[in-house]
């Protein structure tokens, strides 16, 4: 019945999808338009039917290894991602954290500044600072990511992880996204512990990516063991949202104990399901039942995005709101 009910919900988002959308050799997209994609190099156009689960090429580079605390490794010979049994269209949910940027400075309590500018794993030039280059006014949060100079780095910026830490729901965040050659902002998802090992093996979410040199055009991606970038095989599809970093769009992940589901405005875009991959997901393939946390940021450069352009100074990711919900019935699962 899930599959039967998400597969509808899928054939509507794509309906409406394609009534919105023409497609021609000059693809023009509607400034609200949010267009289902595969993900492929950039030189590369080719349309997604959201139903089908996609391979994103091995050109594609996305936000790898943060350092995260190891734990002995856990193995099981169940079969993960199966057996748990819910009614997805009665499934309510509880506001359990968020964020409205209300206050004057950022709040401690919620969030911990990320630092560092040793590249990051993917070449990247930026140095993260703790506190100077966000700002909370006006009801927002605002990361700006700058061309100055700290230590040997040329530019700086923000990342920031929430302190908590959180297993299933819904994450949504709603926000503008920067532009500029170079530019690389992510919300996404770590885990707490790395209880399968380090990274790829015990996870990675990405909720929302975006460069520069590809404007408009959002990614959304895992990463595991089996399923990573260093092997080509990563999972995941793209969406062009046509005013991305004009307007506030909500990018939202919903995260079930079988299957991550990844929309923009309330439109399904993909989902993950490991059992559409093996007939027993393993944690090669489903590492996704631990806990993990919110991440967002804007990289400068790397190996995806590539270098900024010489006359870059600033580029800003406006956040409007950060709200997680989690369903009681999710959680009765245990």
């Amino acid at each position: 019945m899930k599959k039967i009910l998400l597969t509808l919900l899928l054939i509507q988002s794509a309906f409406f999808l394609s009534a919105c959308t023409e497609v021609t050799d000059t693809t023009t997209v509607l400034p609200t338009t949010i267009t289902p994609t595969t993900m492929v190099p950039p030189t590369t156009t080719t349309t997604l039917t959201p139903t089908t689960p996609t391979t994103v090429p091995p050109t594609t580079i996305t936000t790898t290894m943060v350092p995260t605390t190891t734990v002995p490794t856990t193995t099981t010979s169940a079969c993960k991602a199966q057996g748990y049994d819910y009614d997805y269209n009665s499934l309510t949910y509880d506001l359990v954290w968020s964020d409205e940027f209300d206050g004057s400075s950022l709040s401690l309590i919620k969030w911990r500044y990320q630092t560092g500018g040793w590249g990051w794993g993917n070449n990247e030039l930026q140095y993260y600072t703790d506190g100077a280059n966000t700002e909370v006014a006006d009801g927002h949060l605002t990361i700006t990511a700058r061309k100055e100079t700290f230590g040997t780095n040329e530019y700086t910026s923000a990342r920031l992880n929430t302190v908590q830490s959180f297993l299933y729901g819904k994450i949504e965040v709603r926000a503008i996204l920067p532009s500029g050659l170079g530019t690389w902002p992510a919300i996404w998802m770590m885990p707490t512990y790395s209880v399968y090992g380090i990274w790829p093996n015990s996870g990675e979410i990405d909720i929302m990516e975006h460069v520069g040199k590809d404007l408009n055009r959002v990614h959304h991606v895992i990463h595991t063991q089996a399923y990573n970038h260093q092997l080509g095989t990563q999972k995941g599809s793209s969406s062009v949202v046509a005013d991305a970093t004009e307007a506030f769009h909500v990018y939202k992940l919903e995260w079930l104990p079988d299957m991550l589901m990844f929309f923009v405005d309330d439109t399904l875009i993909w989902i993950y399901d490991p059992n559409d991959y093996t007939n027993c997901p393993a944690s090669n393939r489903w590492p996704f039942d631990k806990h993990f946390y919110l991440i967002m940021n804007i990289a400068i450069g790397g190996w995806w995005p590539g270098d900024p352009s010489p006359s870059f100074e600033m580029a800003e990711m406006i956040i409007d709101y950060v709200r997680i919900y989690q369903s009681p019935e999710i959680t009765a699962l245990g």
